[in-house]
């Protein structure tokens, strides 16, 4: 007798126990705090539990009410960081992906996986304004990122084949998003090779510079091979002039990505705000943003297969393919990073079939929308004062109280413990970021369920808290 092999009614009654948890969970979103009552040395206790060497049974199931509990719901006044808020018909089929466990690394591995991932990539591409392109699914914005800047490596030096051999820069305005240096680090071509292009007063990168400083490296033996636009800087949500920065990108030959894990998918809805991204060499996008795909699901597009397998395709003998047909013999590790790789593609496809390209669209315009009633409720406000533009759904903004005048760090300073009290009292929840040197308090929209009732809350929350705090009141 297998051990690890159950009747089937065991397996029955697991699946709806877990069922029962998932849909209780769902129907008290609107009564959890926006982040769990709990500290971290409390979290470590809770789990700390010795390996069992004897199998619990059904009791190990007991603490996943705990396990609930300890987790940060995907509350509609979420607004920290750019996390998607995971639609739910997308993560039944999560667990239907887990269950099939497939590997969706070939065709001959996963025939349906790789079918299916290689259509919601088209299909993605189609709702962006970027036929044509072809793409992979990825762990998220970071892993898409790296190996776009592998393949400009390669597009430019052939490094597979030769190594670098040459100095070479990589230019990307200064809100670039952290994943851009560390992978530049990775690739081997150096942090210090990353050229941070300054921006205008919108936060997007200026052309006129950066074509200045790739024309100062060309005279110093430097060796230009990428350009890096942000559609969607994680701070502001700026989109960078992609049409003129492609101009520069062909002029001079280099690779032209879009780092568009927050913003690209908001092309669905805004098409005229992704003027030129149709332009692009390759695209970073994360449809567990703004598709609302649970985690996780990130994409990279590109034009170029044959660029992509001469960039990863390094076979072992074991897993070459022996087929001649062109859809048996189509393998995702021969153009990409991962080896073994996730059904990913199963919750995305299932939920564009559930829910239709024009329901994700409403819902990101009213994503669009509720930024913008953010900010119209801030500047009527006379305590709070907006830091930045709004040309997505990131609004940044700070207190400052009208009755006792502060200095900017001592601002700074305010605003920070409204963050944390605003965190610790779990209505909503916000975080941060640093705008022209300034700390600031910042609500992005990427969630299904909000309304313009919870961005009210914001506005509530932080008045609320920016007076007791200066009034010497305990928030």
């Amino acid at each position: 007798m297998n051990p690890l092999v159950l009747p089937s009614e065991e397996y029955r009654d697991a699946y709806l126990r877990i069922t029962r948890l998932a849909l209780h969970f769902l129907g008290t979103l609107d009564q959890q705090p926006c982040f769990p009552e709990i500290s971290g040395d409390e979290s470590v206790a809770l789990f700390a539990q010795p390996l069992p060497e004897q199998g619990m049974g059904p009791a190990a199931f007991d603490m996943l009410q705990s396990v609930i509990d300890a987790s940060r719901p995907p509350s509609p006044r979420f607004f920290g960081y750019v996390l998607g808020s995971g639609e739910p018909i997308a993560a039944a089929a999560d667990l239907l992906a887990s269950v099939l466990n497939q590997n969706g690394t070939a065709w001959r591995s996963g025939p349906a996986a790789a079918c299916i991932e290689r259509l919601v990539t088209e299909w993605l591409s189609q709702a962006i304004g970027c036929q044509g392109f072809v793409g992979i699914l990825t762990g998220g914005g970071s892993s898409a990122n790296l190996s776009a800047l592998a393949m400009a490596r390669e597009s430019r030096l052939r490094a597979n084949e030769h190594g670098i051999r040459k100095t070479v820069a990589v230019y990307a305005s200064e809100q670039v998003h952290m994943s851009i240096p560390k992978a530049i680090a990775l690739l081997g071509i150096g942090r210090d090779q990353l050229r941070l292009i300054p921006c205008d007063d919108n936060f997007r990168l200026r052309p006129d510079l950066l074509r200045q400083s790739i024309e100062s490296d060309r005279r110093a033996g430097t060796t230009p091979i990428a350009i890096v636009a942000s559609a969607g800087t994680v701070a502001t949500g700026s989109i960078d002039p992609l049409r003129e920065m492609a101009s520069i990108a062909r002029e001079h030959d280099v690779w032209f990505h879009i780092d568009g894990a927050y913003g690209a998918l908001a092309a669905i809805a805004r098409p005229q705000l992704f003027d030129g991204m149709d332009l692009a060499d390759s695209i970073s996008l994360d449809p567990h943003k703004w598709l609302y795909q649970p985690l996780d699901c990130g994409c990279l597009l590109f034009r170029d297969r044959s660029l992509a397998r001469r960039t990863f395709s390094f076979t072992g003998d074991y897993a070459k393919t022996l087929h001649e047909n062109p859809v048996e013999s189509f393998a995702f590790f021969e153009q990409s990073v991962e080896l073994s790789r996730r059904f990913r593609a199963l919750k995305l496809w299932l939920s564009l079939r559930y829910h239709g390209l024009a329901n994700f669209r409403l819902q990101i315009q009213n994503d669009l929308a509720c930024a913008l009633h953010l900010a119209s409720l801030i500047e009527a406000n006379a305590e709070i004062e907006l830091l930045a533009p709004i040309p997505l759904s990131a609004v940044c903004f700070r207190y400052v109280p009208r009755s006792a005048p502060r200095t900017d760090a001592e601002l700074d300073e305010l605003n920070l413990r409204i963050l944390t009290s605003i965190q610790r009292r779990g209505r909503v929840y916000i975080s941060n970021a640093t705008i022209r040197g300034r700390f600031a308090l910042r609500a992005c929209i990427v969630n299904h369920r909000t309304t313009p009732a919870d961005v009210e809350a914001v506005v509530e929350e932080v008045a609320a808290v920016g007076r007791e705090l200066t009034s010497g009141a305990r928030p």
